[in-house]
Order: C-alpha cells, then structure tokens, then sequence
C-alpha cells in the first residue's frame, strides 16, 4: 500500500455547518472532502477506497442511513459515522446494526469527531495495508515471500527478478533467519526451471557419513548395504535448481567433487564409472565470509572462486527495521489463516516494542513472534520487556489491551465469556473495548 494519507468524506447539507466540519478535520490536519449530498458522495466509494466516511442522517435526497446500507454494500469494512441533530436510541441501535463504526449526536465539541476519525482512520489503514499483504503473500512471482519496501529489499527483488531466467550459479549472503532459502526459491519459481525440482540440502546438517551418497547417488555393490541403484540430491536436481544451504559446512574431501560438477556439469556415482550429464542451477547460501574461511584452510578457495559468479546479500533485520511492521502483520495473516485465528490489529505499544527490539534471529525469530501472538501466548508487555519511549501509564493501558484481546481471542470472540474470564462486569468491559476500539466480531472465528 502506498503513503497517501487517507481522508475525511463529509457528508452534511447545511453549508455552514460543513464548512466549520472541514475547518475542524483541516486543523487536526486530516485531509477532508465536503459534499452537500449523499448522491456526491458515491462516486468517491469503493471497495479499496483511502477513506472514511462521515455523514449526516438527515439530508435531502437519500438520507445518513440509506448512504450507510449502500456503502457496507460496496465495503463492509469502510467506517461510517452517522451524525445527526435529531437521534434517539432506536436510531442509534438500527445504524450500529446497519455497521455504523459510530454515532455522535449534535452538538459535539469538535475533538470529540476529531477523536473518533482518527480512531476510525487507523482501522481503515489497518484493513487496507491487511488486503495489500494478502494480495502480495498470493503472487507467485520473482521474490515471492521476500516482503518489504526499503530499498535493499527492492533491490534484492529487482535482481532475483533479473536472474531468474539466467543460469548463472547464485551465491546468497546473510546471517541466519534473513531468508537465504526464500531468494533461491525465487530464482526457481520466477525462472524456466520452475517446471523443474528444487531440491534443498543443509550441507552443514548432513552427516559427513552419508553425505557423498546423498548428494552424488551410489550403484549396487559401492558399499556394504547399497543393494541398488539411486540417484542422488545432485541428479534429482537435473532441470532444475539444487540449492546448498550452510554451503561452509561441506566436508572439504567432497567440495573438490562439488568443484568438478560445478566445471563440468558431470555427476559420477559412488561405485559407478559412469558420468552422467547434469542440468541444475546451483545456489548456494552461507552466513559466513567464505573469503576468509578460504584463507583460514577450511574452505576450498578455488570452490569459493567458482561459487562467487552472482552475490546476492540479504541485509538483517536490524539494518531494515521499517520492513519490521509490514512483516509482522504478513506473519501474523499467515499465521491467522493457517490456526483459523483472527489477526490481531498492531497496537502503537507493540509496533515502538517491534521497531526497536534487536531480533538477533531477524526474520525467523519474527515469524515465530507473529504466530505466537495470534495464537495470544506473546506479547512484549506480557513478558516484561522494556517497551521504548512509554511512560507507566501508557504501558498500563497497552497491557490491559493486550489481557482484552487475548481474553477475546480464548474466548471466540465472546463479550461475556471475556468478561467472566478477566473477572470484571460486562459493562466494564464494554466501555473498554469502546477505549481501545475493539472490535468483538474481529476474534470470532471465521469472521
């Protein structure tokens, strides 16, 4: 999603009153339309539409209410505020049945509106930036699963993008958890050898004893057990992409035969004196300097030579920490969808927490915080950790939130199963969930 701020359709046919109403949006600094009818406002209504709507029920033509039930028609998620001079409770409650987001009687003191919009606004972004993630977690294109917008992120997708349909052999760089694998996958999935198989091996996690045979394949008889013929990870790659994950922990005897195919593109099986032709990208990843581990003797210089054709580098987290909110949220639609939970909303208190914590284990050890705290068994506030820039009160508020939405979660979404469980009225918790613009269908599963 991009940076437009979204903006205030206000709907009120009184021209004095409309324009005091865009006087008070324009000082709090929310960009703001005034129309005098519902009929004008309309056109400006989509399913995707960077706005929130607020508007009077008694208008000429088609009225405040009728404007609402056409637009949850058009959105279901678009905010409406209905506003009017002559409400009663009736009103109120058909509005809030209808999907009103809220309802303010006049007069109001104009922070009052400004509170609700604003309220109403970080919904509304929410919503959209959710919809943008589903839309990019669906496209299969180069750079699949690579998520952010900073610009070594676009660079890493621009020249996974550039690659894909070379042969080139793929050196990718980066500490653990940056998603090594993901850019391999990418170079697959957006390349021809997509039709083929991509066979990933953990060199550093293989034992040295199988080794050989896993990765060149064995002939009956090449040693005590090996009854028949197979094809090893290297032939089973044939057409498609072979990708050497933790490449430094290769035994160094078998990285002069990794050498040989990488030249000749040749695989000879373990008891066989046959060479078989073979057709496979290879990509290999490290998290070390394979320079200096060359220079140190414990990796083959002339095999690092040959592997350092294409680097790709994947930065840590820490070096791009404004990619940390759009990945949390995608981790955490993920995680919604594979658990049939609802995606908790990024409270301000936890998007400080994520933005500043160290996350030594980047983008894996994020994964398995999104999935944890969809599943309500995480948050920052929750184990005691510092929370930067809040004072007492505020980590107060973001922990009594926090016991909210996860008494919510428990509970599917139940007001009264919540509130028996948090051990407070169910009026209480009504008009906190009013301070903290909780929604309650939001944890009911399948909602």
């Amino acid at each position: 999603m991009d940076e437009t701020p979204l903006k205030v359709l206000y709907v009120e046919d009184d021209d004095a009153v409309r324009a005091a109403g865009c006087q008070t949006f324009a000082l709090a600094d929310l960009p703001v339309d005034g129309v005098a009818r519902a009929e004008a406002a309309l056109p400006q209504l989509s399913r995707d539409a960077p706005l929130v709507l607020v508007t009077d029920v008694r208008l000429p033509g088609m009225d405040g209410l009728s404007l609402l039930r056409r637009t949850m028609e058009i959105d279901a998620d678009l905010p409406v505020i209905l506003v009017t001079g002559h409400g009663d409770v009736s009103m109120a409650v058909e509005a809030m049945r209808a999907g009103a987001y809220d309802f303010i009687e006049k007069p109001f003191a104009p922070e009052t509106m400004v509170d609700v919009v604003r309220r109403a606004i970080e919904k509304r972004r929410l919503v959209l930036e959710n919809r943008a993630l589903k839309a990019r977690l669906a496209d299969d294109g180069a750079g699949s699963g690579l998520i952010g917008d900073s610009t070594r992120m676009r660079q890493v997708r621009a020249l996974i993008a550039e690659l894909a349909d070379t042969d080139v052999d793929v050196l990718v760089l980066g500490e653990t958890g940056t998603g090594k694998e993901r850019v391999a996958r990418g170079l697959h999935e957006a390349g021809r050898r997509r039709t083929g198989n991509f066979v990933a091996i953990n060199c550093a996690a293989l034992p040295e004893s199988v080794f050989e045979s896993e990765m060149f394949g064995v002939e009956p008889g090449a040693f005590t057990g090996a009854t028949r013929s197979r094809a090893g990870k290297i032939e089973y790659a044939s057409g498609g992409t072979l990708f050497l994950d933790e490449i430094e922990g290769m035994p160094l005897a078998l990285q002069a035969k990794l050498l040989r195919v990488l030249q000749e593109r040749v695989v000879e099986r373990l008891g066989s004196n046959r060479l078989t032709p073979v057709d496979c990208r290879i990509v290999a990843a490290t998290k070390v300097d394979l320079k200096s581990e060359s220079e140190a003797g414990r990796f083959r210089a002339d095999l690092y030579y040959r592997l350092n054709v294409v680097t790709v580098a994947l930065p840590p987290l820490r070096e791009r920490r404004e990619d940390i909110p759009q990945l949390f949220q995608a981790f955490c639609l993920k995680a919604a969808e594979r658990y049939g939970r609802p995606a908790p909303a990024l409270a301000p208190v936890l998007h400080d927490w994520l933005m500043t914590a160290d996350w030594p284990g980047n983008v894996r050890e994020l994964q398995h915080a999104a999935e944890r705290h969809v599943l309500g068994l995480w948050h920052p506030l929750a184990e005691g950790l510092p929370v930067a820039g809040q004072a007492m009160p505020q980590r107060l508020a973001a922990f009594e939130q926090f016991l909210i939405e996860t008494a919510l979660q428990q509970g599917g979404g139940d007001v009264a199963a919540a509130a028996l469980a948090l051990g407070i009225p169910r009026k209480t918790l009504y008009d906190k969930l009013a301070r903290f613009n909780l929604d309650p269908a939001r944890f009911r599963t399948g909602a």
